[in-house]
């Protein structure tokens, strides 16, 4: 399926720009709001990064003509694994044997959701009845996460939050350019430029690398990267059913998701744990 090859082509280009971003945050001096993008943007690695992310968002795109946004999405989970992969040729280190099985359990667990979960639905617009209560919740959620993370809180807390808020973000920029995405494919350029969605996930985009960084800089990448990744899944599938009208199985084969979920978790958790004895992807 085209939805499934972009949508892992998108994943591991997201890898290589998460890199080369962690990378670029380790460098500059702790802050947040645009001076920290200004600094970042003095960054070769982080230019690499943003590069990385472009061409992921390119196919990110095809992949959401080709298919629901609860399918590609939750796709993009592979991103941490994909990441690691490409740091051991990278920094010459031998991934731990706990971590293959890590990777191997979020591959699994993934199968496993998908698999049951069947996500379908083929719909690329949504009327403004069903986008303005999305856009208030998920930007009202954004704005609770923001001012609860404030300095001052414990580290843990805050890198959680923001990853949680970078995740919503994540998940609300795939929703708009799914829509405007479809505009071009169905209508043309001109539908796609017309389209107020093309203009959101460009605003949302770049509100969701600012909270990246921020979350990245804030607190271990244990607390923030289960929050991103399980939260992208999670809110995508949500938005998916809630503007698409994209369809999941429920019934029974909610039991065989809840242990894909788990499986999905323990893997990511697994993960971070393992990211210092490989330079933690920064070094």
């Amino acid at each position: 399926m085209l939805a499934v090859l972009f949508a892992l082509l998108g994943a591991a280009s997201n890898a290589m720009g998460t890199a080369f971003q962690r990378k670029a945050a380790s460098t500059v001096p702790t802050g947040g709001g645009l001076r920290l993008l200004i600094a970042l943007a003095r960054q070769p690695a982080w230019l690499i990064g943003i590069a990385g992310v472009i061409g992921a968002a390119a196919f990110q795109a095809l992949a959401l003509v080709n298919g629901p946004l609860a399918l590609v999405q939750p796709l993009f989970i592979l991103e941490l694994p994909f990441a690691l992969l490409f740091a051991i040729p990278l920094l010459h280190r031998r991934l731990p044997r706990a971590g293959w099985w890590a990777v191997a359990g979020v591959v699994v667990g993934l199968g496993l959701v998908l698999g049951s979960a069947a996500p379908s639905g083929a719909t690329h617009q949504a009327p403004m009845t069903r986008w303005v209560p999305v856009l208030v919740v998920c930007l009202g959620a954004v704005g609770c996460a923001i001012a609860l993370a404030r300095p001052g809180r414990p580290p843990l807390f805050r890198a959680a939050v923001l990853g949680s808020a970078s995740a919503v973000s994540n998940a609300l920029t795939a929703a708009l350019l799914k829509s405007s995405a479809g505009a071009l494919a169905d209508h043309g350029f001109d539908a796609f430029l017309g389209a107020w969605q093309t203009y959101g996930f460009a605003v949302t985009g770049v509100g969701a690398i600012l909270l990246l960084e921020n979350a990245l800089q804030a607190g271990p990448l244990a607390a923030s990267q289960p929050a991103l990744t399980i939260g992208d899944a999670t809110v995508s599938l949500l938005l998916g059913v809630v503007l698409f009208d994209e369809s999941v199985r429920t019934g029974w084969w909610l039991l065989p998701e809840a242990v894909g979920v788990g499986l999905i978790m323990w893997g990511v958790v697994r993960l971070t744990r393992v990211v210092p004895h490989i330079g933690e992807l920064t070094h």
